[in-house]
Order: C-alpha cells, then structure tokens, then sequence
C-alpha cells in the first residue's frame, strides 16, 4: 500500500490531468471545420517508376482562432484505394478567419498508378473517379488539426475512348 503522501499526490496528479483534458475539450467545442482544397499540382522528379507530385492546399480557417501547425501529413485515395500519400515538415499559422497555402510532396507509387489506370479503364463512369483527401496539420496541445475533403474528379474523355 502506497504512502498516504503517495496517495494524495497520485489523487493530485489525476485531478489536474482531468482539468487539463477538460480544458483541452473545451477549447475544440464549437470549432468549425478547416475547409481544405486543391489549389494546384506541380510535377516533381520521381525514382523509378515511382511518380511525385507538389500539391498545394488551400486551407481555410472559419473560426475565431488561428491554427498554428508545425507539419503536415497527406493521404489521397481514388475509387476507395489508397492512391499517394505525402509529409512536409512546412509550419505556419492560418489566421483566424483566413487562408493559408501549404505545399506538400506527394508520392505515388508504381503499382498504385498500375492499378488505377486498370480501374479507370474498366470503369462504366470513365469520366469521373471519386477521390477523398484526408490530412492531419501537426502541432497544438491536441496533437493537431484533422481535415478531410472529397469530391469526384471530372477527366476529359473525348479522344481517349475512341470515337
């Protein structure tokens, strides 16, 4: 049996760990979500059969807080299937009520490329693929900021099916 010293300062330690979590939940509560977007894609020099892409986000902050991150972390998925995924140790701040432009390497590898072009050709909706970005900004008590965005991507099909 732990010393009553012992024991009051584990009751101690306990209560101030529920008050610093208690905190933590409070200062999400209401907190709208970060509207991310696509704002561009820059090819970069790939090894191997691996391709690489730049892939700029448009983060939108809509709440009255500004998110401070120290790093970012990307996962791209097309039809359901994990597609690219990509990391930056870039930091920043998007202020409160305003946008910030992140640029994060992506990379795809070979078989991920193989497989979609298989799906995309078998596909009944050849013109449309559906696509889901989720991401983590780093940094924060909480660890970090999630956001995700999904969407169907339109392609150009006349002159690659045929006539």
């Amino acid at each position: 049996m732990p010393a009553p010293d012992t024991r009051r300062a584990l009751r101690l330690l306990c209560a101030l760990l529920c008050v610093v979590f208690w905190l933590g939940g409070c200062a999400g509560m209401g907190q709208d979500p970060l509207r991310v977007n696509v704002a561009g894609l820059e090819p970069l020099q790939g090894e191997g059969m691996e391709m690489r892409f730049n892939v700029k986000l448009r983060i939108q902050n809509p709440n009255d807080a500004p998110v401070e991150f120290s790093g970012v972390s990307l996962q791209l998925d097309l039809n359901g299937q994990s597609f690219a995924s990509g990391v930056s140790d870039q930091g920043g701040v998007v202020p409160r009520y305003g946008e910030a432009v992140v640029v994060v390497p992506l990379t795809v590898p070979a078989f991920a490329a193989v497989r979609q072009a298989f799906a995309f050709a078998g596909s009944a909706q050849a013109g449309s693929i559906p696509y889901e970005i989720r991401g983590r900004l780093a940094g924060g008590i909480g660890g970090g900021t999630r956001f995700v965005d999904h969407g169907k991507l339109s392609l150009p099909t006349e002159g690659l099916l045929g006539p």
